[in-house]
């Protein structure tokens, strides 16, 4: 049976060794970025993902309970990141794929319903408050986390969150109101 590490193993003069984590920890991190992410994520994304991973550890560093062990910690925290980047990889995605298809959009006659869902998506989000507007920007095409977005626009993650919510719950509403199919989640 395997010996599972603590984290205060990793503690010298009270200070985490986030090298020594990082060593002992790299291979596990990228087999479990490969194997979650399989074709979703570019190798690009699995790296960041794999600094990012590190980098939780060393910010949350005075949060971590010693006593727990640091191997179902680190993949945890892999995973999370690998869901919120497939998250944001498939919207963004979606939106681009709306946009990259009007270029050609005069030549396709079998694309026309789907024309007009970007018609109507894009009538949509142009009649979003320039708030909601800025933070679809921020979220899907600048691909800030939630952290991020509040700090830049001096509120709170979860008014963040909730307004995301809405505004895709809005922008699904509005389209099928009007005869599109809406918005994937």
């Amino acid at each position: 049976m395997e010996k599972q590490e603590l984290i205060k193993e990793y503690k010298e003069k009270e200070k985490l060794n986030i090298e020594k984590i990082y060593e002992n920890y790299y291979n596990y991190v990228y087999t479990i970025a490969v194997n979650s992410a399989k074709q979703h994520l570019k190798e690009e994304d699995i790296e960041e993902i794999i600094v990012d991973t590190f980098l939780v550890v060393w910010k949350n560093r005075n949060k971590l309970e010693e006593d727990r062990c640091i191997k179902p910690y680190i993949a945890g925290i892999t995973k999370k990141l690998i869901q919120e980047k497939t998250r944001k990889r498939k919207m963004y995605l979606y939106f681009t794929n709306y946009e990259n298809e009007t270029e050609n959009i005069e030549q396709m006659d079998f694309i026309e319903e789907e024309r007009e869902e970007i018609t109507l998506l894009k009538d949509v989000i142009k009649k979003l408050k320039k708030q909601d507007k800025d933070i679809l920007e921020l979220y899907y095409y600048k691909s800030m986390k939630i952290k991020e977005i509040a700090s830049c626009l001096n509120t709170s993650e979860f008014t963040v969150k909730q307004r995301l919510y809405r505004i895709r719950k809005r922008i699904k509403k509005e389209i099928e109101k009007k005869g599109g199919y809406g918005c994937e989640k």
